[in-house]
C-alpha cells in the first residue's frame, strides 16, 4: 500500500501523530465524511449541504489539504468548465472503519440526534461484512471499479430518509439546510 506524506515536519514517526497531523482538524474528516456519505462532489454540495456550516475558505483549504496528501482527488467537471469533482482514493475509502467506530462512539457517548446516527448505528450493526460492502460500492462510484450487487449507499439512505421521516417533519435535510442558509442571508425573515 503506497505510504501518504503529510508534507509537514513529523514530531514523531508515531501513527496515531502521524494521522492527527492529517486529519485531526475540526473539518477535513467532516468534508470526507460528506463525500463518503452524501455523495457530495462538488465544492457548492460540500458548502451548501454542509450541516455544520463550514466556511467557504476553510472548505477551499481542507478539500487542497485533503487532494495534497492524497485523500482526494480533484479533476475537471466535464460538464462544466469551472467546476471540479473531488473523489475519494484508496487511503480514504480505507478511512470506512474509523468512521464506523468513531460513529458508534459517538452514538454511545456523545448526545447525537436519532437521524443523523441511524447510518452509524447500522455500519456498526453490519460490521466488517457491511464496511467491506461499502468500500466497494466507494471504490466503484469514486476509482470505476466494478459495481458491486448489494448497495450500502441505498441502504444508508434509506435508513437516513426512514428516519427523517418518522421524526414527523416530512423536511429532507436538504430542504433544512436550504431553510437555514435563507436564514444566514436574509435574518429578517
Amino acid at each position: 500500500m503506497k505510504k501518504i506524506h503529510t508534507g509537514n515536519e513529523m514530531r514523531s514517526g508515531c501513527p496515531i501523530n502521524l494521522t492527527l497531523d492529517m486529519l485531526g482538524d475540526r473539518w477535513s474528516l467532516i468534508v470526507i465524511r460528506d463525500i463518503m456519505f452524501g455523495n457530495r462532489r462538488h465544492y457548492g454540495d460540500l458548502l451548501r449541504l454542509s450541516e455544520e456550516g463550514i466556511a467557504s475558505n476553510i472548505l477551499a483549504n481542507r478539500l487542497a489539504r485533503l487532494v495534497q496528501s492524497g485523500l482526494l482527488l480533484r479533476t475537471g467537471d466535464p460538464t462544466h468548465k469551472q467546476k471540479a469533482i473531488y473523489s475519494l482514493t484508496e487511503a480514504s475509502i480505507q478511512l470506512v472503519p474509523l468512521l464506523a467506530h468513531m460513529g458508534a462512539w459517538g452514538c454511545r457517548f456523545t448526545p447525537a440526534s436519532r437521524q443523523l446516527s441511524i447510518r452509524a448505528q447500522l455500519l456498526e450493526e453490519g460490521g466488517e461484512r457491511m464496511w467491506k460492502a461499502f468500500m466497494a460500492e466507494l471504490r466503484s462510484i469514486h476509482m470505476g471499479a466494478p459495481v458491486p450487487r448489494r448497495s450500502v449507499c441505498a441502504e444508508l439512505q434509506a435508513a437516513f430518509e426512514s428516519a427523517m421521516s418518522r421524526e414527523g417533519n416530512g423536511r429532507s435535510l436538504f430542504s433544512r439546510v436550504q431553510a437555514r442558509s435563507a436564514l444566514k442571508r436574509n435574518p429578517a425573515s
